[in-house]
């Protein structure tokens, strides 16, 4: 075998920076492994739009059924996003007997199994490094070097726009709208960014580390998942006094024989690596039996190192080709251990909360009252100085708590004619 043709579904940023790749390094990658890579089409709807790469005008066609179909095409790569179409490309390839290499978490965190056993049926693989973490290789990481690990939990910060705007505030004490503006200017966020900043990116990705660390692919609805979109400014300062940084954390770990798996911002020690993390970077700490706690860093966005961790799957494939081997993508084999999903009003945690309340007595004594009636104590209170005429921020920080009872509280709370203001609770991890 001299040549492995590929096709290219999704032109975009990424796609391009894949054909960049492997038309800049042809040689070098020929050297390496032995055989040339070949780009026999690129299928995109938009094929006007110069890429600033030396392409053959040829290769480029709107219709995915030219690269599905060709049987001289051994490998497609699907960097389209979305579910619609690329579920039914995906399956189409897999038919085919071809094998599938994507960034698509979203459709793998929605129907992940079913591709994985449609391409396990037909002896093909589905690769996905690129779907978490760009660049960083985590899921071979956690597939092939820590295969014959358990793990007790993950954490991790998962999306770069989210990361930088939270980093934005906590460095240059600016608010989250001038921080998302920022971003939006720089190109770290979309137009319109809500599935970064509402938690929903960051839980696709978790779903997929989940499922390799604990084999269980949990639904997008059951993962409890909250935004930063109501950290304010204020909320970044007083955690810097508390000893703390927010991040917005995605969580999966056992608690006895319960799977407990969130995302939300969460305030993380300042002596902990993960607070350090700042900008676009992304960075997974992950706690196993073997090796112990692991932290996988580097940048969670950008062209090219996405579009490395797709030619990385591209070559992982072409050796088992080459060998005339077939290895099925995920052996998952399920954590017996764990029974059911903790339901989020299970969890426990300690928590900061703000109150914005009237500077009147009585107040904090009826507000402790209700916390106290709901066996929620208060590990400090600080009574910050008024921003606003007779209306005082309270910071407090609790001892661990149930979620219910937390929340519970919070209502009562906020219906007292003191509190002024939705009442902001961040849950803190030691981790």
């Amino acid at each position: 075998m001299k040549k492995i043709n590929l096709g290219l579904i999704g032109f975009g940023n990424v796609g391009s920076g894949v054909v960049k790749i492997l038309h800049e390094r042809k040689t070098f990658l020929k050297d390496k492994i032995g055989i040339e890579i070949n780009i026999k089409k690129i299928c995109d709807k938009d094929i006007a739009t110069k890429r600033n790469i030396g392409l053959d005008k040829q290769l480029l066609t709107k219709n995915a059924s030219d690269i599905i179909d060709d049987p001289q095409i051994d490998i497609v790569i699907e960097l389209i996003g979305g579910i619609h179409p690329a579920k039914e490309f995906i399956i189409e390839t897999l038919k085919k007997g071809k094998s599938v290499v994507t960034a698509n978490k979203a459709l793998l965190a929605q129907y992940g199994q079913e591709l994985f056993a449609l391409a396990l049926d037909h002896s093909k693989n589905i690769y996905f490094e690129a779907s978490v973490g760009a660049g960083i290789p985590i899921i071979k990481s956690l597939r092939e070097g820590l295969a014959a690990n358990k793990f007790n939990s993950i954490f991790g910060i998962l999306n770069g726009t989210s990361n930088f705007i939270l980093s934005r505030m906590s460095g240059e004490n600016c608010s989250f709208e001038d921080a998302l503006k920022e971003a939006k200017l720089k190109g770290f966020a979309e137009k319109d960014p809500t599935l970064d900043i509402e938690g929903i990116d960051s839980a696709h990705k978790l779903a997929l580390l989940a499922y390799l660390c604990f084999g269980k692919l949990v639904k997008l609805e059951n993962i409890s998942i909250e935004g930063i979109s109501q950290i304010s400014l204020s909320d970044v300062n007083y955690a810097h006094e508390l000893g703390f940084e927010i991040k917005l954390l995605a969580i999966a770990k056992k608690e006895s024989d319960e799977l407990e798996i969130r995302v939300h911002p969460t305030l993380i020690p300042k002596t902990h690596l993960l607070s350090s993390v700042t900008a676009v970077n992304n960075a997974i700490y992950v706690s196993s039996d073997l090796a112990g706690n692991l932290l996988f860093y580097g940048p969670g966005a950008g062209q090219l190192c996405a579009a490395s961790a797709v030619v990385a799957d591209v070559i992982d494939l072409i050796q088992d080709i080459k060998a005339g081997l077939f290895r099925p993508t995920l052996n998952i084999i399920p954590d017996k251990s764990i029974k059911r999903l903790r339901n989020i009003n299970e969890f426990e945690s300690r928590c900061y909360v703000r109150l914005m309340a009237v500077d009147k007595p009585g107040v904090l004594a009826k507000i402790s009252g209700i916390l106290a009636k709901l066996g929620i104590s208060i590990a400090s209170v600080t009574q910050k100085e008024r921003n606003r005429a007779h209306i005082v921020p309270i910071v407090m920080i609790t001892h661990e708590a149930k979620e219910k009872n937390l929340r519970t509280a919070l209502n009562l709370i906020d219906r007292l004619d003191a509190i002024k203001e939705k009442t902001v609770a961040i849950r803190i991890e030691d981790v």
